[in-house]
């Protein structure tokens, strides 16, 4: 196990590099002087070239990307353009309101969506199977700024129940801290709720027929212990990719959900520093994504010899 985390550790640095590249191209190669919208519109183009020379935006492309790489590997992400803030500092001080979302909608999705799954299976020769079928499909193909935009003249300005803009931390009290963020979790656990119960769904109905599951029927066990301790143990394996990747895939969620509901999360703060061309924080913000997706992945793969003791690394 040691080895393969050592070894899978290693992949991820030439992954990290291949992304650096490709982020800082992207954004480097998009039209747009970051000096110029600065300065403002009635800047002289003498006052730009100088904030271009001390930005360091006037020497060449691979210049400025290995001076951004060689300050990543010490653990400098540089400064804001726009407000002369260490890059690290702007993420670290927007990592909570996200990673709120991102606990709350995923905590709403896997309460919803394993129960769900169990009782169809547990119902598979019944018309509810076919109803879920198509239910996990809309879910699925529900656009979230859609359903967000619906949520808040539904619930937020119609029948105004909870708040359709705005955060508040946890220190200022769980119930505030959990009323703004019900609403945009609803939304970014709609989409995931069909995926991971018809993953899960299909899992289980690929266990019903197999060999334990006969023993155990056979031995006189209740139906329900049998979807339960066996069935659903056994198909958890598989959906645990899914679920890996649902809680990477939220980061890029709470991007549109955090900017319908004025969350200052990653995802805003990221659109903002589109807005303004300011390349560090979009550089340090796409990494650090980057980052968090391969963690996910590693962690998910680790957990697979938990799940399954049959499962050993060399």
């Amino acid at each position: 196990m040691l080895n393969y985390t050592l070894r899978r550790l290693l992949a991820l640095i030439p992954v990290l590099f291949i992304v650096s590249i490709i982020v800082f191209m992207i954004i480097h190669l998009t039209p747009g002087n970051p000096a110029f919208l600065i300065l403002g519109e009635d800047s002289s183009p003498e006052a730009v070239a100088q904030l271009e020379q001390q930005l360091g935006l006037d020497k060449p492309k691979v210049v400025q990307y290995f001076d951004w790489l060689r300050k990543i590997i010490v653990g400098d992400l540089g400064e804001s353009i726009y407000s002369e803030e260490p890059v690290s500092q702007i993420i670290a001080e927007r990592i909570g309101p996200t990673f709120s979302l991102m606990i709350v909608s995923m905590f709403l999705t896997l309460i919803i969506a394993i129960p769900t799954a169990i009782f169809i299976v547990w119902k598979r020769n019944t018309v509810l199977d076919p109803l879920f079928l198509s239910g996990s499909l809309l879910g699925t193909s529900i656009p979230e700024f859609w359903l967000a935009l619906l949520l808040v003249l539904g619930l937020g300005v119609t029948i105004p129940i909870f708040p359709v803009a705005g955060y508040a931390p946890i220190t200022d009290g769980l119930l505030g801290w959990l009323h703004h963020l019900l609403l945009p979790g609803i939304v970014l656990a709609a989409v995931e709720i069909g995926l991971i119960a018809r993953m899960l769904r299909d899992s289980m109905h690929d266990s019903m027929n197999q060999d334990y599951t006969k023993t155990a029927r056979g031995k006189g066990v209740k139906e329900s212990t049998v979807l339960v301790k066996h069935v659903f143990s056994n198909a958890l394996i598989p959906t645990t990719t899914v679920i890996g990747l649902t809680v990477a895939g939220l980061l890029g969620g709470t991007v549109v959900i955090e900017t319908i509901f004025t969350i200052p999360g990653i995802g805003q703060l990221l659109i903002d520093s589109i807005h303004r061309r300011d390349y560090p924080v979009i550089q340090g913000v796409v990494l650090f994504i980057a980052i968090v997706y391969v963690i996910i992945n590693l962690i998910v793969d680790l957990l697979y010899a938990f799940l399954d003791p049959r499962i050993r690394y060399d």
